[in-house]
């Protein structure tokens, strides 16, 4: 059915009007556009347009739009002005009448310069698009990649495009030898790979709790019933000389004496656990020096522990467990417990502690030390903080300079065990905390002349982006490409004037970081605005790293969900994925390279591409 003049003149006025709005918004920002780097400024300004656009509710607007059998806006982000104008000269154009003069106002970007302008920030920014797919690979380096460079170069092989250092961990040396071991994996591959180091920033989180035992837990895999699906393997190596344990094998237990020298295939270990349960090993192969051994059950090892060879019902040999990492105490908390957090780090003993689970004296609440001092003069009553990912909550319900004293809300209904490490969110309080701690500023003048990409964490307000930028030009490094974490809701809240400050240096790009970010905005909201992130970027043409647990069950166990297969081909959205550290990232990589490579021919940011469909074959559908 023709659309009739009637609903072509009523579409006219509201269009018209928008692109009065989106000129003016860029008017009343002509002073900060002024500092913006030549070469991002029709960026900004597109920015301008789109969010002077975003401010109304479209909806209704899209929906005549459409019943007319016009473009409804919903791919406007690289070239907003251009994609209204359009749209506007279509419809006049329908009404029979001749198009309104624009005006000395031009659209900044048009259909083709606008998404090459992206194409081209991020190549600067993140290398060149890999073969095949649009998207590139960021993986986070484990502490085996300093030594071990066989694992770079399976990285790089795989298809790692950018080589992510936590500056969080390891130190110094160990990044270089990264490095040096990207270099070699790079000239024997044949293809290059950016180097990225992410400054962790004021990390909030809980302080050290009373070590508790030395003690690694050997599991078995089990079915429905709990019945053990097949033996469990360990891998036992000599202490003083330790040996890499096989890929496929979780478990490592280091051991003394003289039983690894005398074992044989066929040997059984004997050990009692820290149960006091004798259990029961057995050797199925020698490898050098050490052994793998299977178990049948669940066996709690613990340093000391005396182990037995014995071979044909008699002992041959003795050693022990040797030293095993130290696992960490805990505090386990109900709704309705109290929690103290303290500014000073207060160890005590909580290993008998009667007020570690239920039944524990409510006016005697545990204390836990957070990291953060600055914190303690900001926070406010009734203001929400969530623990560990937010699968612990609670109010805040006063605040000395020393202690800030939380009701707990939330946890799981067995209750929630809080341990030392674990982040801690106050997604309403309004913290005023440099975003550059005086470690990453040591770590930052060590590191920035070797790396491609700086990670800012914690980026909180526009401010942050200047000292950044201003640090970078002290170091004579104002060219190193800037990656801003967005990863709480006063980065999110603020993000257009943000992305406004970074536009004015000459290569930077965004980290959605989801984890706490999702804790920060809340769960359900998390897909809305990582939605809206990705929008505001392509808007101001910024590309973006599409991070947090992309693809970790497939990383630590090899296998992926059905659920995180989705989210990794939601990476399509973005211009870089990021993959954390797990035994299996390898075979990680190369998985989220087919999906990548897949999804690139049916989606390209919010469109869809009309590539044939498998299914839609003529003699299959006769």
């Amino acid at each position: 059915m023709r659309a009739t003049q009637r609903q072509l003149d009523a579409l006219i006025r509201p269009l018209r009007e928008l692109r009065r709005r989106a000129v003016d918004l860029e008017q009343l920002f002509a002073e900060e556009l002024e500092r913006v780097h030549p070469e991002h400024l029709d960026s900004a300004r597109n920015l301008l347009h789109y969010l002077a656009l975003r401010q109304n509710d479209l909806r209704p607007l899209q929906d005549e739009l459409a019943a007319v059998g016009l473009s409804s806006l919903g791919r406007m982000e690289p070239h907003a002005l251009a994609t209204l104008d359009a749209v506007l000269w279509a419809v006049e154009a329908l009404a029979g009448g001749t198009s309104t003069p624009r005006g000395d106002l031009e659209a900044p970007c048009d259909f083709v310069s606008g998404p090459a302008r992206l194409t081209w920030n991020a190549r600067t920014l993140l290398g060149p698009e890999p073969y095949r797919r649009p998207v590139r690979i960021m993986v986070t380096m484990p502490p085996e990649a300093a030594t071990d460079p066989r694992l770079v170069h399976e990285l790089v092989a795989a298809g790692m495009d950018l080589m992510r250092i936590n500056c969080a961990h390891d130190d110094l040396d160990a990044w270089r030898a990264m490095i040096r071991n990207l270099r070699e994996a790079e000239r024997a591959v044949g293809r290059s790979c950016k180097i990225y180091a992410d400054l962790p920033g004021p990390k909030l989180r809980t302080g050290r709790l009373p070590t508790g035992a030395r003690v690694c837990k050997l599991k078995l895999e089990r079915d429905v019933r709990g019945n053990p699906v097949r033996r469990g393997c360990v891998w036992l190596t000599p202490a003083d000389q330790p040996e890499a344990a096989p890929e496929d094998v979780a478990h490592v237990l280091p051991l003394v004496g003289d039983v690894l020298r005398e074992a044989e295939r066929g040997d059984a270990l004997l050990v009692d656990d820290a149960r006091g349960r004798e259990r029961r090993l057995r050797v199925e192969e020698r490898r050098g020096g050490s052994c793998l051994a299977t178990y049948r059950r669940t066996l709690y090892a613990e340093t000391g522990k005396v182990v037995t060879l014995v071979r044909g019902g008699e002992p041959v040999a003795e050693g022990a467990i040797a030293e095993l990492p130290e696992v960490g105490g805990s505090v386990r908390l109900f709704p309705g417990d109290r929690l103290i957090l303290t500014r000073e780090e207060e160890l005590h003993d909580l290993a008998d502690d009667p007020r570690d689970g239920a039944g524990r004296d409510d006016d005697e609440p545990p204390r836990v030390h957070c990291s953060l001092p600055e914190v303690f003069g900001q926070v406010r009553p009734h203001e929400p903080v969530w623990f560990d990912d937010g699968a612990i909550g609670g109010t805040v319900e006063s605040v000395t300079p020393d202690e800030i004293e939380v009701r707990i809300t939330h946890t799981d209904p067995q209750g929630g065990r809080l341990r030392a490490e674990k982040g801690i969110n106050f997604p309403e309080s309004a913290l005023d905390v440099p975003a550059l701690t005086p470690t990453d500023l040591e770590d930052l003048g060590a590191i920035v002349h070797e790396v491609d990409i700086v990670g800012m964490s914690f980026v909180r307000r526009p401010g942050d982006v200047e000292l950044l930028e201003e640090q970078l030009r002290a170091l004579d490094a104002p060219d190193v490409g800037v990656l801003l974490k967005i990863e709480n809701r006063a980065a999110f809240e603020d993000l257009p004037r943000i992305l406004l400050t970074a536009l004015r240096y000459p290569s930077v790009g965004v980290m959605v970081a989801r984890g706490d970010l999702a804790v920060e905005v809340g769960f359900e909201r998390l897909s809305e605005v990582q939605e809206e992130i990705l929008w505001l970027c392509e808007a101001a043409h910024v590309p973006v790293v599409w991070a947090t647990q992309v693809l970790e069950t497939l990383a630590k166990t090899g296998r992926a969900s059905r659920a995180e297969v989705t989210d990794a081909a939601m990476g399509v959205r973005a211009e870089c994925v990021m993959l954390n550290k797990g035994r299996h990232i390898v075979r990680a990589v190369e998985f989220l390279t087919s999906v990548l490579d897949r999804m690139s021919a049916h989606q390209s940011k919010k469109r869809t591409r009309l590539r044939p469909l498998s299914v839609s074959r003529v003699r299959q559908l006769a």
